[in-house]
């Protein structure tokens, strides 16, 4: 009996283009502005992904903070003084404005006065640091062109506050945030500026309990009276995941040594407002130093955000660090110059904004 071989060349045929296919495909490039200095940061950083471009034109870009209720990214324009709202249907568009100066305090005319720092609380309302107005304030979640901001906190021991720059939310309720001078910082002569309005003569780091006390947590010796600077020029700050620890960007315009510090907040079961105020800054530490980083690239330590991993994703100099709890240098990512960092809520997209001179707003893929 003659055998039938005619399904032998439609097998062959499949298996050739199997074959074919799993050999032709493409290994992913690497994207040279991604660097990778311990491979087991890949498990979050897809070292292929590609940056993009999510808004342009944008004076100074900062603040940026994602919107679970819209799936979208809020962010500022310090110096146009709005907060601007951006999603994959819409684009980019004013949503608030004004944002951070709406004549609420008095203060100098050539300083930043926008808003800076966002956050969105466990009601949905935006919680806003405005440079020109000298306080945190909260502004229900929707559009507006005549916002009515209330007033969260304005001032410590009676004194107003000089600029607060930004912010975190703790889980209790807690406000923590940096009160660095940019609001009487000069932009033609670049120097900070001791006017008569400025009422507080050190750049604090603050901590508002649920209760409505306000608590100092660093400040310049000035105040702390000991010849140490614990962060004497504060900017970004974030949490550790388990709320232990604070991280602080020292930007080291001051002094030439840019690092993130760590505050630690809780120790052997005691909390560092149990201490007496001027003791706290022994709870202050150096966590990451840029100094050889800054000498080799541009940028600052400002704006920073840790992932639920632990990472620490912070501007600085050479655009993106990435940084492990441990205080290592994991990777560096180049978008340029940067002021800030955001996750959205999954942590599948990395949300950066630029500097004056690169005033855009990027994302890049996570795996």
């Amino acid at each position: 009996m003659k055998k039938n071989n005619n399904w032998i060349l439609p097998v062959a045929f499949i298996i050739f283009i199997i074959f074919w296919k799993f050999n032709s495909d493409e290994e992913p490039v690497p994207n040279p502005k991604i660097e990778i200095y311990n491979s087991s940061i890949e498990s979050i950083i897809d070292v292929s992904s590609e940056i993009e471009v999510v808004a342009d034109s944008i004076s100074l870009p900062e603040g940026p903070v994602w919107d679970n209720s819209s799936n979208s990214l809020l962010f500022v324009d310090v110096m146009g003084n709005k907060l601007y709202k951006w999603n994959e249907k819409n684009g980019a568009s004013v949503y608030i404005s004004p944002s951070g100066n709406t004549g609420y305090a008095p203060n100098v005319n050539y300083g930043l006065l926008g808003a800076n720092g966002l956050a969105i609380d466990k009601d949905g309302n935006i919680i806003v640091c405005q440079h020109g107005d000298r306080r945190i304030a909260s502004i229900k979640n929707a559009p507006s062109s005549n916002p009515n901001f209330l007033t969260v906190v304005d001032k410590f021991r009676g004194k107003t506050f000089n600029s607060p720059n930004d912010l975190a939310l703790a889980s209790d309720g807690s406000i923590y945030f940096t009160d660095p001078a940019f609001g009487f910082f000069n932009l033609e002569t670049f120097q900070f500026e001791n006017h008569e309005l400025k009422e507080i003569d050190y750049n604090g780091v603050y901590v508002l309990k649920p209760d409505g006390k306000t608590e100092i947590l660093s400040g310049h010796k000035a105040y702390l009276g000991d010849g140490s600077l614990d962060i004497d020029l504060p900017n970004g700050l974030a949490l550790s995941p388990d709320e232990t620890k604070l991280y602080v960007n020292k930007m080291g315009l001051l002094d030439g040594n840019p690092k993130i510090k760590i505050i630690d907040l809780e120790r052997d079961g005691r909390s560092i407002l149990d201490l007496d105020d001027q003791k706290r800054w022994n709870w202050v530490s150096d966590f990451f130093d840029g100094k050889e980083l800054s000498e080799k690239y541009e940028g600052n330590f400002d704006g920073m955000a840790v992932h639920s991993s632990g990472n620490i994703f912070t501007s600085g100099p050479g655009g993106l660090l990435v940084i492990s709890p441990e205080g290592d240098l994991m990777a560096k990512i180049d978008f340029g110059h940067l002021t800030n960092a955001t996750f959205d809520d999954d942590e599948s997209y990395l949300y950066v904004t630029g500097f004056v001179n690169n005033p855009k707003v990027y994302r890049i893929k996570l795996n």
